[in-house]
């Protein structure tokens, strides 16, 4: 067991925590908690370190069991003591497994039907709020611009409740060239304004549409908005000045699948 703080694999797995530099570094991310770990595991997502504590082991007999399955491709399972996982984890509480994740490589899905386009946002519980409704509703992937928060970052994957690994996504350095290459595929590209003349229950989304979603503050820049195809209006109280974004996200997104599951009415 490993039982020391000073030990250097606690140095390198907390520095995972610490920064998106040290994971692009290592070319690793943590992932955090039970939950999470299960999520990893069921999707095949590629792992190189595993800590958990000996009473985890007793509690998570058959996802240890898959762990110690998985050892031809993870590099190394420890077991650590609690003040070890303690050392390692960012949350003041941990459940006692963490583990180290290869960073994703995988190209995201062609958005051939429905897909969101997310520029500058920052909170990463925003983001991860919108993964487990895009997982929810079942889009085809998710285009993230390089100025928002790293999508590796544990709030964002703590926020996802595990449906990170079922979401697919990737960084986009030129947001702006993607939704153009979408739209000369014949995928709309729609922006969410106050002043829109049409509400999200106006649109038609049985078409293919990219949905196109701006910081928290400022919202889409102008560019986007001149980019989409068109523009909707969320509904609201005089008395609201905004909705959070990740509400937003939601809203269309259901809009957009009751639309597909039950016609357009």
């Amino acid at each position: 067991m490993l039982t020391s703080t000073r030990n250097p694999l606690v140095k390198q797995l907390r520095s995972l925590g610490e920064s998106a530099k040290n994971r692009k570094e290592q070319g690793l991310f943590l992932v955090e908690g039970t939950h999470a770990l299960t999520e990893a595991i069921a999707t095949a997502y590629p792992l190189s370190i595993v800590c958990c504590t000996e009473k985890w082991m007793t509690t998570n007999p058959d996802l240890y069991q898959q762990i110690e399955a998985s050892v031809d491709e993870i590099e190394r399972i420890e077991i650590v003591s609690e003040e070890v996982l303690q050392a390692i984890a960012t949350t003041k509480n941990p459940d006692g497994a963490i583990a180290a994740a290869f960073l994703p490589s995988r190209e995201v899905a062609p958005i051939n039907s429905l897909g969101l386009a997310l520029e500058t946002i920052q909170d990463p519980g925003n983001i991860g709020a919108m993964i487990r409704s895009a997982v929810a509703v079942g889009i085809d992937g998710m285009l993230v611009s390089s100025d928002s928060v790293d999508l590796t970052n544990p709030k964002i994957i703590r926020a996802t409740a595990g449906q990170w690994f079922r979401c697919p996504m990737q960084t986009a350095t030129h947001i702006a060239d993607d939704i153009r290459n979408l739209q000369a595929k014949g995928v709309k590209a729609i922006a969410t304004l106050a002043n829109a003349k049409q509400t999200y229950w106006d649109y038609d989304f049985t078409q293919p549409t990219l949905i196109l979603l701006g910081n928290e503050g400022n919202g889409l820049s102008q560019e986007l908005i001149e980019l989409a195809d068109e523009a909707v209006a969320i509904p609201q109280s005089d008395r609201v000045e905004s909705l959070n974004v990740a509400i937003c996200a939601s809203l269309l997104l259901y809009e957009a699948k009751r639309q597909r599951e039950m016609g357009r009415k």
